[in-house]
């Protein structure tokens, strides 16, 4: 686009403007009033990333004069999608009342229960409809409802819940509400406007904003056809930056892992360490699991080639844990009732479990009042499939005190559901050969149903007093940690957690902070 004077005058010349069918299209629909970038993509059906270089060549052609903005977006946290999805709390503590009428605390928690909604939940929806005063409450505890207020509450909740999903923004009561229950959350963009200069209006209302093919190879034909004269060249510009790839992240699963641990360092555990290639005496025998035990056979235990034997020197150690596995030592325990070789303690395997690494640490620390954690690999002979993998990661604890309880450990199980947002943890006894009592407590997967993920117990006498510990009790736990990642990350496939895809590692779900779960 060029401009001249004619004569003495000065007035100037407005020239013909050749524009690409998709600049045409812009600056059309911007002339008939459409200023934002997000709503004129959907008017010509493109994506707002894909207009960018085209609002930008017609701003420097002095067509389109062009503004940013920063402003705060708000999406809903996975908190939100879940409750938009499944039901707020509070709209499933009304549907409890609807079918229930007047009824006490007691009584609304165990119908909950029945529906599998957990007591947190149905304790959030109380405190919801008690503060929106749709709840009254009679002596004894009784419950009396306002139906009409409690689903007006829900209805406007669930509102705002749709018109954030929508990219619309409720009123600043609500949306502030939403923000406190963590449901949604702020983020920052740049709102991008464009308005039409007035040269852009003289040379439209005349009539000289014309549609041209873009040439970007010039071809004898199109020279020989004449077809250059209506056309629109691309310029190539040398100066122009190349598009650059996405910023990278870290693996998902990796993200994960980092969220896990800041979960447990605040909740006050301290993170411990041991090698991956591990004696058996470590993996197995001050665990108090018996040398006949099939689990430490080959089919179960990977076994470094050689027969390589390791070394150790605590004899005391070493004759108090075979005195507990041959007599139960100085427990009261008959122990296992064998003769314990202690040439096999000395065989070097890769650990099959990180509860080696909690009996490292108890040996070390002795008794006393601590909380430590290990979250790293473990190994075990698996056939690969969607739920196995021979090498994964596992979440080991233990909770050291005089009054440390088996509830402690049910507890902590229920802590680390809620803080993960795996909803309600099905809890049944089981056998592991250092715990008692022992327990396994499972989770319920989208796809791959109830998968056990909480297995653990107290540590029996046995195991501690060989290892030196005493007048504590010890809570532990060995989670696998994989299969929970798994249903954070929403995939139902574990070898996807270690898989090396771009497009699944950029699209995979971010964990959430723990900002939002306080």
């Amino acid at each position: 686009m060029g401009s001249s004077t004619s004569g003495g005058h000065g007035a100037p010349i407005l020239e013909r403007v050749l524009l690409p069918e998709k600049q045409k299209r812009i600056v059309e629909a911007v002339l008939q009033g459409c200023s934002d970038a997000d709503e004129l993509a959907a008017r010509i059906g493109a994506k707002r990333e894909d207009l960018m270089r085209d609002l930008e060549e017609l701003r420097t052609r002095g067509l389109l004069e062009v503004y940013r903005t920063e402003e705060a977006l708000y999406v809903l946290t996975r908190e939100g999608e879940r409750c938009l999805s499944e039901g707020l709390p509070e709209e499933k503590v009304l549907r409890i009342l609807e079918e229930a009428g007047e009824l006490t605390k007691e009584r609304l928690t165990a119908l909950g229960s029945e529906r599998n909604i957990p007591r947190e939940e149905i304790e959030i929806g109380m405190a919801q409809l008690a503060a929106g005063k749709a709840v009254s409450f009679r002596p004894g505890g009784v419950i009396v409802p306002d139906f009409a207020r409690a689903r007006e509450l829900v209805e406007r909740t669930r509102e705002a819940l749709r018109l954030v999903s929508q990219g619309a923004q409720p009123e600043a009561s609500v949306l502030n509400s939403l923000r406190r229950r963590g449901l949604v959350e702020a983020r920052r963009r740049t709102r991008i406007s464009v308005r039409p200069t007035d040269q852009l209006v003289k040379l439209w209302e005349r009539g000289l904003v014309v549609e041209a093919r873009v040439i970007t190879e010039l071809t004898p034909e199109v020279i020989a056809s004449g077809e250059w004269r209506s056309a629109v060249f691309k310029p190539f510009d040398l100066g122009v930056e190349p598009p650059s790839l996405p910023l990278g992240r870290k693996h998902p699963y990796l993200e994960f892992l980092d969220w896990l641990r800041e979960i447990l360092v605040e909740m006050g555990f301290e993170e411990m360490k041991g090698p991956h290639v591990e004696l058996e005496l470590w993996n197995f025998d001050a665990l108090f699991q018996a040398q006949d035990h099939p689990a430490r056979e080959i089919h179960d235990t990977y076994f470094l080639k050689g027969n390589q034997l390791g070394s150790f020197h605590d004899q005391e150690l070493m004759k108090r844990i075979a005195a507990a596995h041959e007599s139960g030592g100085a427990t009261g325990s008959r122990g296992w009732g064998y003769r314990w070789d202690p040439s096999r303690a000395l065989r070097l395997v890769l650990r099959t479990q990180t509860t080696a690494v909690s009996a490292r640490t108890l040996y070390q620390r002795g008794s006393g009042e601590y909380m430590c954690f290990s979250l790293d690999r473990v190994f075990r002979p698996e056939n690969l499939d969607a739920k196995h993998s021979m090498e994964f990661y596992q979440l080991e604890g233990i909770i050291v005190g005089p009054k440390v309880t088996f509830r402690n450990l049910l507890g902590f199980f229920d802590e680390m559901a809620r803080r993960l947002g795996l909803g309600r943890v099905k809890v049944k006894p089981a056998y592991f050969p250092f715990t008692e009592p022992s327990v396994e407590g499972f989770i319920k997967h989208e796809k791959l149903g109830w998968i056990e993920v909480f297995p653990g117990g107290m540590f029996r006498p046995e195991m501690l007093w060989a290892l030196g510990v005493s007048g504590v009790n010890v809570a532990a736990w060995g989670i696998g940690i994989d299969r929970i990642a798994m249903t954070v990350l929403g995939i139902d496939d574990i070898r996807l957690l270690f898989t090396q895809d771009l497009e699944f590692i950029k699209r995979a779900p971010r964990p959430i902070p723990l900002s939002l779960l306080r």
